[in-house]
């Protein structure tokens, strides 16, 4: 059962937290304006286009930023019951140091909860609106960029099959020097080729000009030759340079099947998928590790009064994101584990958070 006391912190925990978000969050987009506002006008950016945009930089702002925005908050709030001594009071009334976190642990899982589902199924398609409107009005030649390299795309299509095609254009839906090797093990056992591919949305098929196909044989390889060839395969034109930022854009079970099809394919970009993956696990945890550190970092009641406590406050956060970028940066990168880039940061600042609780309790 919640006590007075309980729901007294917690009432205050929330409503910080959602007073820094209400505060940040139209700054965030009055400086956004202020530095795309000429993109927009110049790509004469229709409003309708403008508004949706800045639905879904709402949401994809406050979780990006969502840790730092939960510690301020934090900090904020049991600054001032340090500073009206009502934290004195409290603990001299033979509460313990850990009773008192209670109400900011029921705070932490309720927001916890809150972000792990909105990063589940609502921040995907924020994110895929907000990426989409700045590759298409605010970049230059922002519309081959999402695409990544069209060029040399090599990809296995499963276990047994790998596709090339030198080139790809995403708005014809047409590749060129199109190259499908099937194999048995290691084994050729048939190859495809075409000066040109195409996909043929009405029934689903691809045309292929200039095709030659080639089945091995024990005895002699069999050549089957025509200048215009139709056909369907299991894979997907767009498939072969997915966007950017694809994965930011799939909900959690979308997301699952996306990495599983990309493994197999042998993907050069599985380790971006991953940390995406990961982050929407490791973000929620963050809440309950940065709520211990502000408490123990603000319930002291200091020289420098509030502003002492904002600024250690300021410095921890944005080491947070710092290490969180950095590792997140280092795994897409490199070879280094997403799994341990990911959790790096949670793991060191989860062992700051044990050492700041014990010295606040004594």
């Amino acid at each position: 059962m919640l006590t007075i006391l309980d729901k007294y912190i917690l009432k205050r925990y929330l409503a910080t937290f959602a007073a820094m978000l209400l505060m940040f969050i139209p700054i965030g987009i009055i400086i956004d304006v202020s530095e795309k506002i000429n993109f927009m006008i110049e790509n004469k950016v229709p409003f309708l286009a403008v508004a949706v945009y800045y639905y879904h930089f709402t949401i994809y702002f406050a979780n990006s930023l969502f840790p730092i925005f939960l510690f301020l908050s934090i900090i904020w709030f049991t600054s001032k019951l340090a500073n009206n001594t009502e934290i004195i009071a409290i603990l001299s009334s033979g509460i313990s140091f850990t009773r008192f976190l209670k109400p900011y642990i029921i705070g932490a899982s309720i927001i916890s909860i809150f972000v792990l589902l909105m990063g589940f199924y609502v921040v995907p398609v924020s994110s895929e609106g907000f990426n989409n409107f700045r590759y298409t009005y605010l970049k230059t030649g922002g519309k081959e960029l999402m695409r990544g390299d069209n060029t040399d795309v090599f990809r296995q299509i499963n276990s047994n099959e790998f596709l090339y095609v030198n080139s790809f254009n995403t708005e014809s839906k047409v590749a060129f020097n199109f190259v499908l090797e099937k194999f048995d093990k290691e084994k050729l056992v048939s190859k495809i080729t075409a000066s040109r591919i195409k996909w043929n949305p009405k029934d689903s098929t691809y045309t292929m000009y200039d095709y030659t196909k080639r089945t091995v044989g024990e005895l002699g390889d069999k050549i089957v030759k025509s200048p215009e060839q139709k056909a369907k395969f299991g894979f997907d034109l767009e498939d072969l340079t997915p966007v950017v930022y694809i994965a930011e854009t799939l909900s959690l079970n979308k997301l699952y099947q996306f990495i599983d099809k990309e493994k197999k394919r042998g993907s050069s970009n599985i380790n971006v998928y991953m940390v995406v993956l990961y982050k929407k696990f490791s973000v929620p945890v963050s809440a309950f590790i940065l709520t211990i550190i502000a408490v123990s970092v603000s319930s002291m009641k200091r020289r420098g009064g509030m502003g002492m406590n904002l600024t250690i406050g300021i410095a921890v956060a944005f080491g947070f994101v710092f290490f969180d970028k950095i590792f997140g940066t280092l795994a897409e990168k490199s070879t280094f584990s997403p799994l341990i880039a990911v959790w790096f940061p949670n793991i060191v600042f989860g062992i700051l958070a044990i050492f700041l609780l014990r010295n606040a309790k004594r």
